[in-house]
């Protein structure tokens, strides 16, 4: 599977924001059309982010970050990144990358689904 490396994350006070970019850890492989962000806040499940579909534009944002998050992709770099405005200390979590050849809507679940290794994101009231 394809390697993914996240960067980007740190302490960052309420109100503050980030952009998390997600790379390709091999050149030779191409970032597959779908591409999302997810986090499992402390004691919690798993939940989505952001994610798009590259070949066709669409995205889609968690009710929790509409208006606030953007999915965006540098294609000669073959990188995703997740702009974060406004951070609340609820948004604290390790968020990881993930890229499939999936519809947005099963990435998750996916066995050909790429996940990163994380990076933590805290944010301080």
């Amino acid at each position: 599977q394809l390697q993914l490396v996240e960067s980007g994350g740190g302490l960052v006070q309420a109100g503050g924001s980030l952009r998390l970019p997600c790379a390709a850890a091999s050149g030779r492989t191409s970032m597959p059309p779908t591409t999302g962000w997810f986090r499992p806040p402390p004691g919690k499940e798993r939940e989505f982010v952001a994610a798009s579909s590259w070949g066709c534009g669409d995205t889609d944002y968690a009710d929790s970050g509409k208006g606030r998050s953007t999915i965006s992709r540098d294609a000669a770099k073959d990188t995703v990144y997740l702009k974060m405005n406004s951070l609340q200390p609820e948004d604290t979590a390790i968020y990881y990358c993930a890229a499939s050849p999936r519809a947005m809507a099963t990435m998750n679940t996916g066995d050909d689904t790429s996940w990163g290794r994380g990076t933590q994101v805290t944010v301080s009231s």
